[in-house]
């Protein structure tokens, strides 16, 4: 693995308000010379917050959105995201255009682990909780998208050139005891952060219920592996012994440094997939498209989420289906549905798109309740199903529609009643599914590959029709630094070589 000295856009809070913060900070992440050795734990933490925050906004929606079912292309953007399209593994991991999750992941790690190496020298148990489980997290999402990573030689800097990859499941079950050892330093700290902690200002409990519902999610990945369900077992068994519980309605991960309307301030999703900060629509906003399949299940429901989501054309919603290799009048721009943000919604905020300064999602109260209905209807958790998955969808409307929507008529549909549900776990993940839409796109993909639901259609740019991508190939820095490591891994094939908790 290359040591990179790479610019990342961080931001750093030296002084901060409740609006605003006073500027950004260029950090140079490198393993070999610690970041700002002047620089406060309080400077530090929410620069790497923000630098996850943004991935997972803008790469990993992105990907997971394609994927998923929820985007497709306009005309005028036929040649966009072409790789996406054909699942092309040699584009999306090609160094100059292709997607640098692995890369701006173990650079996002390096980073933490310098935070923990630190908040342990000084004694800062919060700061060495949230650092291990922020690192669980990429972790976790590396083994998602690539299965075999490193990990415990990854982050030595010039100490291992070439970090020994390990298994996918191993990697998992350390970065789980991670979060448990993180939990643990939080719940043992006497000093907490304050502003400087831009999700959950310091709360300890909503820092545990926060690792608790990590774990979970990693935990319902492995549904689908008998020969886990005793690990399964006994980690469901910590977190109840732990006491916190998992994240619950109005208590999502959000994070807010105090985004603002300037270049490079502005929230991620917004910038990159609306308007800049001058107010003019970036050509991601013309390019991208719902498909007909999201478009459709939500007219099927009557959902009125729909309306919050996109822009009506003529008094319709109207899609697209992802990867039409076709230029056709029918799909271009000004006839098909775009995201609707506050300037399509007499200036008031939108489903996705609220306002410049909104908070960023990182795991929200509708996805917890999700996973805990989904885990309790597989019976390894107390509760109903029947109230998490209610709450959740209760939680999902409230942000979609940015108020507290009364959902009893529509939970009452024969097509969402759980109770009346064929298949009650296929029916809490068409919901979840519906909820994450463009938010926590790449956990779709996840349960897509994990479940094979819903059914989403296939791109019609596919290799073949059921050809579907199974996970990302190694990037070419890794092949050309790490090689030995890479080819010790056998194949890593895109369309057919499948991460571990996967059928």
């Amino acid at each position: 693995m290359k040591n990179y000295s790479i610019k990342l856009a961080l931001l750093g809070l030296f002084t901060w308000t409740a609006t605003s913060c006073s500027n950004f900070l260029e950090v140079n992440v490198n393993p070999n010379a610690p970041v700002g050795e002047n620089l406060t734990l309080a400077s530090k933490l929410p620069a790497a917050l923000v630098a996850t925050a943004t991935q997972e906004a803008t790469q990993l929606n992105q990907l997971g959105a394609f994927w998923s079912g929820y985007w497709g292309t306009s005309s005028e953007g036929l040649n966009a995201f072409y790789n996406e399209k054909i699942y092309s593994g040699q584009g999306i991991r090609d160094v100059r255009d292709g997607i640098p999750i692995w890369e701006n992941s173990y650079n996002y790690l390096l980073y933490y682990k310098l935070m923990l190496d630190q908040s342990e020298q000084e004694g800062a148990l919060f700061y060495a909780g949230i650092s291990k489980i922020m690192m669980a997290w990429h972790f976790l999402q590396l083994v998602d998208i690539y299965n075999n990573v490193p990990y415990e030689e990854a982050l030595l800097g010039s100490a291992v050139n070439r970090p020994k990859y390990e298994d996918g499941k191993a990697v998992y079950e350390k970065s789980i005891n991670l979060i448990t050892a993180g939990i643990q330093q939080i719940n043992a700290a006497t000093v907490a952060p304050k502003q400087d902690d831009i999700i959950f200002a310091g709360n300890k409990k909503l820092w545990s219920k926060f690792g608790n519902t990590i774990k979970l999610r990693a935990l319902l990945r492995q549904s689908e592996q008998a020969s886990q369900a005793a690990y399964i077992r006994t980690e469901i068994d910590k977190i109840v012994k732990e006491g916190s519980g998992f994240l619950s309605s109005s208590e999502s991960a959000l994070v807010q440094p105090g985004y603002l309307n300037t270049t490079g301030k502005l929230n991620p999703f917004y910038e990159n997939f609306y308007r800049n900060s001058g107010g003019a629509t970036v050509v991601n906003y013309t390019n991208i498209r719902p498909t007909n399949y999201v478009v459709e299940k939500l007219k099927g429901l009557s959902d009125p989420r729909l309306e919050a989501l996109y822009v009506a054309v003529n008094g319709s919603y109207k899609g697209v289906d992802f990867g039409d290799p076709t230029v056709s009048t029918a799909s271009n721009a000004s006839n098909t549905s775009a995201f609707k943000g506050p300037l399509e919604n007499g200036n008031k905020p939108a489903g996705l798109l609220k306002s410049s300064s909104q908070a960023a999602v990182l795991l929200s109260s509708f996805e917890s309740l999700f996973l805990q209905a989904e885990a309790a209807q597989r019976g390894w958790i107390a509760g109903t199903a029947t109230k998490y998955y209610a709450d959740a969808i209760s939680e999902s409307f409230k942000y979609i529609m940015n108020e507290n929507y009364n959902t009893a008529a529509y939970l009452q549909q024969k097509e969402v009643s759980l109770a009346e549900a064929p298949a009650p776990i296929a029916r809490i993940i068409e919901q979840k599914w519906l909820a994450l839409n463009s938010i926590n796109s790449i956990q779709a993909w996840a349960d897509y590959r994990r479940l094979g639901l819903p059914t989403i259609p296939n791109s019609l740019s596919a290799p073949n029709p059921t050809a579907r991508p199974q996970r990302l190939m190694y990037p070419e820095t890794e092949n050309s630094t790490n090689r030995e490591q890479v080819i010790a891994q056998g194949s890593d094939d895109i369309l057919r070589t499948k991460v571990w908790w996967m059928k």
